[in-house]
C-alpha cells in the first residue's frame, strides 16, 4: 500500500527516543493521519499519584513543552514540592516537577473517578492542543519487571530511576499482560483500512517496544492488513542514543549492535516485520540485516534538530510505500 494524503500511520513509541519521531510524524502528517501508541508498562504509582511516564514524554513532545535539556519533563519546570517533600523526609528519588505535577494529579482524579487511561489521556492531550491522536496501548494494567543477577526483581521505574540502571539484567516480564487487551484507539487504528505504515520508533525494543506488541491480540491485527512494519534502529554504531538498551543488550548475551536489535524483532515476531532502518554509522550492516529477510535502508537516525526528526519521518514513511504489501 503506497504512502499518500489518504494513508494513515500508526507509530509505537517507548519515551525520549521514540518521542522524536513521532514529533517528526506529527509535523509530516495531517490531523488524522497519525496515532502514536505510548507504552504503558512503566506505569506506576508514586505518592498517591498514577503516574505514565512514556505517555508524559511523548505528549510534551508533540505538544513541544517538553525539557529538551533533561529529555523528559516540561520546560521552564520549578522543583518545590519534590523540595518540600526532601525536607520532610519523603521520597525524592523520582523527579516530580511542579508543572509536570499538575498532568499527576488531574490523572490521578480522572482515573479515580472511573475515567479509563485512554479518556484520560485524550482529555490531556486536548487541554495541551494536540492535534494527532495519543493513545494508551492498554486501559488494562501491566507493569514491566526487571529481572536481575543479584535475583531482585525489580519495578522498572525502581530499576531505571532509582537505581539509575545499574542492577545487571537477566530478563524482563510484564506482569497483567495476559489478561491485557489494546485499548479502544490501539485497536481501531489497527483496524483502519487506510492504514499503511506502522512504524517502531527508535525505543528500546525489550522495555518499551515488547510490552506493546505482547499485548494479546496485537501481532495478530497487525498482521492481518497490507500495511508494512517497519523498525528504526535505537543502536547507533553500538550505542543507545539514550536510554539503558546498550546495557542490556551486552548484560543479555547479545552483541551490541543493530543488527541484534533486527534479529530480536525476527525472533519476537517472525515475520511481522518487513523493514528495518539504519544509521550511516551501520551502514556495514545493511547486507546482514538484509540477509534477515527484511528490506533496508539507511540513513541518519540520529535526531538532534526539529529538521532532523522531520527529515526521518518523510524517509520512514517514502520506506513504506515501497516495501511489497504481504
Amino acid at each position: 500500500m503506497n504512502f499518500s494524503a489518504q494513508s494513515t500511520c500508526l507509530a509505537i513509541s517507548g519515551g525520549v527516543g521514540g518521542a522524536k519521531l513521532a514529533l517528526g510524524l506529527s509535523h509530516v502528517l495531517e490531523p488524522g493521519q497519525l496515532t502514536v501508541i505510548g507504552n504503558t508498562g512503566d506505569d506506576f504509582t508514586h505518592m498517591g499519584f498514577y503516574i505514565s511516564p512514556d505517555l508524559d514524554t511523548v505528549m510534551y513532545t508533540l505538544a513541544e513543552v517538553n525539557n529538551k535539556d533533561l529529555g523528559w519533563g516540561q520546560a521552564g519546570e520549578s522543583w518545590n514540592f519534590l523540595e518540600a517533600v526532601k525536607r520532610m523526609g519523603g521520597e525524592s528519588w523520582f523527579q516530580l516537577g511542579d508543572r509536570d505535577l499538575g498532568t499527576h494529579v488531574v490523572r490521578t482524579q480522572m482515573l479515580e473517578a472511573g475515567k479509563s487511561l485512554s479518556e484520560v489521556t485524550s482529555h490531556l492531550c486536548q487541554q495541551f492542543g494536540i492535534k494527532h491522536q495519543l493513545v494508551p496501548m492498554t486501559d488494562d494494567p501491566v507493569a514491566t519487571i526487571v529481572h536481575t543477577r543479584s535475583g531482585e526483581k525489580l519495578a522498572f521505574q525502581h530499576y531505571f530511576v532509582r537505581d539509575r540502571c545499574m542492577p545487571e539484567v537477566t530478563g524482563f516480564v510484564f506482569n497483567g499482560i495476559d489478561m491485557a487487551k489494546p485499548a479502544p484507539g490501539f485497536l481501531s487504528a489497527m483496524q483502519e483500512p487506510s492504514l499503511a505504515a506502522i512504524v517502531v520508533c527508535p525505543s528500546n525494543p525489550f522495555v518499551s517496544v515488547d510490552p506493546v506488541l505482547k499485548i494479546p491480540g496485537v501481532m495478530e491485527a497487525l498482521g492481518s492488513g497490507e500495511a508494512a512494519v517497519i523498525a528504526v534502529s535505537p543502536i547507533v554504531g553500538g550505542q543507545a542514543i539514550k536510554g539503558p538498551a546498550a546495557k542490556m543488550m551486552a548484560e543479555l548475551g547479545m552483541p551490541q549492535t543493530a543488527l541484534a536489535v533486527a534479529q530480536h524483532y525476527i525472533k519476537q515476531y517472525p515475520g511481522q516485520v518487513q523493514g528495518f532502518v539504519l544509521d550511516e554509522k551501520d551502514r556495514g550492516l545493511a547486507d546482514e540485516v538484509e540477509a534477515l529477510g527484511l528490506s533496508t535502508i539507511v540513513t541518519n537516525t540520529v535526531m538532534v534538530t526539529l529538521q532532523d526528526r522531520i527529515d526521518l519521518a518523510r524517509t520512514v514513511l517514502n520506506f513504506s510505500s515501497e516495501i511489497t504489501p504481504r
